[in-house]
């Protein structure tokens, strides 16, 4: 059986998915928004990439985060893996990682019910 500080420990950090989950899905809707009027405005379909996006908030940290994979993980890892994510819109790749952490903090509700024994 599992004690009440086990229980209590999976609690918050279930808690923490769903709080992360908010906070990246807020961050969809604020992205989609600003697309949605760029389009608005423009009469045609625009769409923010990540890149561009991180680039127009802090130009400084986008150049740190490609230094630092770089310096600490490998050269190779940034043009492969990082820039093909960079380049999609900035709404779905916050939905997406909304998305993985909510189900990372996902619990199933019991077969019995809630009130079973």
């Amino acid at each position: 059986m599992i004690n009440d500080a086990g229980v209590f420990g999976m609690a918050v950090i279930r808690f923490v998915f769903h709080l992360l989950s908010g906070l990246a899905l807020v961050a969809a809707i604020v992205a989609g928004t600003l697309d949605s009027i760029q389009s608005v405005s423009s009469s045609s379909v625009m769409l923010t990439s990540l890149g561009n996006a991180w680039l127009n908030l802090d130009p400084e940290s986008l150049t740190l985060a490609e230094f630092a994979v770089s310096t600490y993980l490998s050269q190779d890892i940034w043009r492969p893996f990082v820039a093909p994510v960079l380049a999609q819109p900035a709404f779905a790749v916050f939905l997406a990682i909304a998305l993985i952490f909510w189900m990372a903090g996902y619990s199933r509700p019991h077969f019995a019910g809630r009130f079973s024994a």
